[in-house]
């Protein structure tokens, strides 16, 4: 965790695919990048980025989301997701998440991970389910 401070960022494309339109996911009933893909996206790539300079004992899960989705993407659009760490405090992680298409903002918003032992946390897990 050393390695991690506030300002790195990462971009990805994401090419929107019929399971991530809203009509597909029963989010919306149209033909559109849904809004619980665009999270997931934004998602990935905030954990892709703290992942990067974590150790192999380590990940991050997902905290808290508020996001705003401001415009419509269609099937087969590509769309770039930026996310950068603004915050640090102890193993909460907060980034700035942005979606966009054709060069128009078209999501944005806050994104909070929390870096965990993954055999701690996974172990943990599994006591809940028998329970």
């Amino acid at each position: 965790m050393s390695m991690l401070r506030e300002g790195l960022n990462i971009e990805k494309v994401f090419e929107v695919k019929e399971e991530h339109l809203a009509k597909f996911l029963a989010s919306g009933d149209v033909y559109v990048l849904s809004t619980p893909s665009m999270i997931a996206f934004m998602e990935n790539v905030s954990r892709m980025l703290a992942e990067k300079y974590l150790s192999n004992e380590e990940t991050t899960v997902g905290t808290k989301v508020c996001v705003r989705h401001l415009k419509p993407a269609p099937l087969g659009a590509e769309i770039r997701v930026k996310s950068t760490l603004t915050k640090i405090d102890g193993r909460r992680l907060t980034f700035k998440v942005e979606a966009c298409w054709k060069d128009e903002l078209i999501g944005e918003g806050e994104h909070e991970r929390f870096i965990v032992n993954r055999d701690k946390f996974s172990e943990r897990v599994k006591r809940l389910s028998t329970l």
